[in-house]
């Protein structure tokens, strides 16, 4: 069969001309057999070709198929939550994050959850526990749905992103007593109506009280006296917030974790102005400064550490040369070799008695540097060139944030008005004039204060024109009242907005290991270790400190050892009472390198042990250990313990 290549028509026999279109195609070869076959064949292994082809391509689209890729984990938040006498409450600073697959279901999570919590808190019972949602219902379903809960189909309902989904884990225990409790309560025919003490415009806010009333019960205020300052704040175990009518109250939201947001109601009315309100040291749910520090310094790397080469006769310098060192790292631990004054090395290995008398001596130097001023229980920061040229505000600020973390003591002497300033609790600062170091500023503005009538007023302003211009708060008197303002701004002018660099760094150093995140989250827990205090040291405050180790009960050597810790508690009080060269602080750091307790806890626990092989006390502050003689009768042990701690200063002496 053939074809004119012309027109394509279709003949058998080949012919000069196209019967068709009559062209010619007598140059068109006739096909024989083999040719036919030949064509046939490369047809064949074209249909071949595509047929393998196509079944490669099938395979791999069935390949491809089977092999799925796995879904990206997400990061959420899982806690701890406990029965309450109010409900079902969470456990401050025990949420932890958690890696998980979207698509998990509420068993698989739960599984997840427990591992991890267990890992981190060796306190967790292996009971049974269930998943909760934050209002401490069951996991089950979705909420208001039928369908089966996974963590991306409740991300999708709360509308919100996985890092800021928290749930949490109970005993079956606590959740099945709480429902008990509550189907009481619904059977009961009575019904109490809780009502707070004051109302106020902050519904997300409550007040905290003790929860064995019905009602809440008015908190205390607690202040310090203080010689010349009317703005001292007393941080006391059982000193709480003032609630009295007619004032308004700084109130926090509630949160679950240690570093939520605060709300805080900024209003507060003349008679406020002139006094600090802090909440109760120990927050909802028993939260402490040492809880805090104790997240902050998960930060620290045990494995490494900095040197710090110090002598006692001059330890700012030592420190500074530290800090700025630039393989010096906040997240390190620290080690510290001490020198005496001659320069000969001490024989002590720092395993944190050392680094805990470092930390001390330095809060100690800090105070008397040039960047403060003020009275000793009311410090400020001033500007001083030559400091800022050398970044000293920074660095000051960073290694009182290292002190705290790494367990040490805070500083103890910024006044309380700019503390509060610091970690913004009070948006418009007010100091009283005589916080002022400068004598003629002072007198100056006393003497626009004292002021009778506005003749006066505008000719004491007149005669201080210039110092007011300087802090642009110079004005026209129009009224007495102008009085009040022209020094109230001063004053802020004075110790804020002409030092405003000054603090900035300052601020910026306390940001070391996030502690000033913390110090903003909880002013009221670190109180007391910034800002002066009129509370000292006690006798059964320090005897408490230390855990007594005895011998075998019923043993001679217990029966010495008892006796002997009579003499111990009537020495501690003697200290306490004789005001001598001998404090109880010096007591404190002899055997633990800490003059004042420190916001963290002591690590380790403080001990009391008995020897014989010495007649002189013998401290170990590495363990915090001190070993007290046991010897025949109270005048020796008294003067032997007097002798020995005035004469043991660093770590190489007996």
């Amino acid at each position: 069969m053939m074809y004119c290549p012309f027109c394509g028509f279709q003949f058998e026999n080949l012919t000069k001309f196209c019967c068709s279109c009559g062209k010619d195609i007598s140059f068109v070869p006739a096909k024989d057999a083999s040719t036919e076959q030949e064509h046939s064949r490369a047809k064949t292994v074209v249909q071949q070709f595509f047929k393998y082809r196509e079944g490669k391509e099938a395979e791999r689209r069935m390949f491809s198929k089977s092999k799925k890729k796995s879904k990206k984990t997400v990061k959420i938040s899982v806690g701890i939550m406990k029965k309450k006498r109010t409900g079902m409450r969470p456990i401050r600073g025990k949420s932890l994050p958690l890696h998980v697959d979207p698509s998990w279901s509420s068993e698989r999570l739960l599984g997840a959850a427990i591992k991890k919590l267990k890992a981190f808190n060796q306190d967790m019972k292996d009971v049974e526990y269930i998943l909760l949602y934050p209002d401490g219902s069951q996991i089950k379903n979705i909420p208001g749905t039928d369908t089966p809960f996974t963590i991306e189909l409740y991300k999708e309902a709360v509308g919100k992103p996985y890092q800021r989904i928290t749930l949490f884990v109970c005993t079956l225990e606590d959740f099945l007593s709480e429902y008990v409790s509550v189907s009481e309560v619904e059977e009961d025919d009575e019904v109490v109506v809780r009502v707070p003490p004051v109302t106020s415009p902050l519904s997300d806010t409550v007040l905290w009280s003790s929860p064995e009333s019905s009602t809440p019960e008015p908190i205390r205020r607690s202040t310090s006296i203080s010689q010349t300052s009317d703005v001292q704040v007393r941080c006391g175990t059982e000193s709480q917030m003032a609630s009295t009518s007619g004032e308004h109250t700084t109130s926090y939201n509630i949160y679950t974790n240690i570093y939520a947001p605060v709300v805080i109601d900024s209003s507060s009315s003349d008679a406020e102005g002139e006094e600090l309100q802090k909440e109760n040291c120990d927050e909802p749910d028993g939260l402490t400064a040492a809880d805090v520090i104790s997240n902050l310094a998960l930060k620290i790397n045990k494995t490494s550490c900095s040197r710090f080469n110090i002598n006692r006769a001059n330890v700012w310098d030592g420190a500074y040369r530290g800090f700025r060192r630039s393989s010096y790292s906040p997240n390190s631990g620290m080690m510290v070799k001490f020198s005496d004054d001659v320069g000969l090395a001490e024989e002590a290995i720092d395993t944190g008695g050392p680094t805990r008398e470092f930390l001390t001596l330095l809060m100690e130097a800090i105070r008397t540097r040039r960047i403060f001023e003020g009275k000793d229980y009311a410090k400020y920061l001033t500007f001083h060139s030559e400091a800022a040229d050398e970044n000293e505000y920074f660095y000051v600020g960073r290694m009182i944030a290292v002190s705290i973390v790494h367990g040490g003591p805070g500083p103890c002497c910024l006044s309380p008005n700019f503390f509060m300033y610091l970690v913004g609790k009070d948006k418009t600062f007010e100091a009283p004039i005589d916080d002022i170091p400068d004598e003629e500023i002072k007198k100056a503005l006393l003497e626009i204060k004292n002021a009778t009538s506005l003749s006066e007023l505008r000719v004491i302003s007149e005669k201080h024109s210039s110092m007011l211009q300087t802090a642009g708060c110079f004005r026209f008197m129009r009224t007495l009242e102008d009085r009040k303002k022209v020094v109230a701004d001063y004053i802020q002018w004075y110790f804020i907005y002409r030092k405003h660099l000054s603090i900035q760094s300052f601020r910026k150093g306390l940001a070391t290991l996030d502690f000033l995140n913390a110090l903003e989250q909880h002013p009221s827990l670190f109180f007391s270790f910034m800002c002066y205090t009129e509370t000292r040291l006690t006798a059964d405050l320090l005897e408490n400190i230390f855990h007594v180790q005895f011998g075998p009960p019923g043993s001679s050597r217990r029966q010495e050892e008892t006796r002997v810790l009579s003499y111990w508690q009537d020495y501690l009080l003697s200290v306490e009472e004789r005001n001598g060269s001998l404090s109880l602080e010096d007591i404190l750091m002899f055997a633990t390198g800490l003059r004042e307790l420190p916001p963290a806890a002591i690590q380790p626990k403080p001990q009391l042990l008995f020897q014989t092989t010495s007649r002189f006390p013998v401290a170990d502050v590495c363990a915090n250990t001190i070993k007290i003689p046991v010897l025949h009768s109270y005048e020796d042990f008294q003067e032997a313990m007097d002798y020995g701690i005035q004469n043991s200063p660093g770590f190489g002496l007996p």
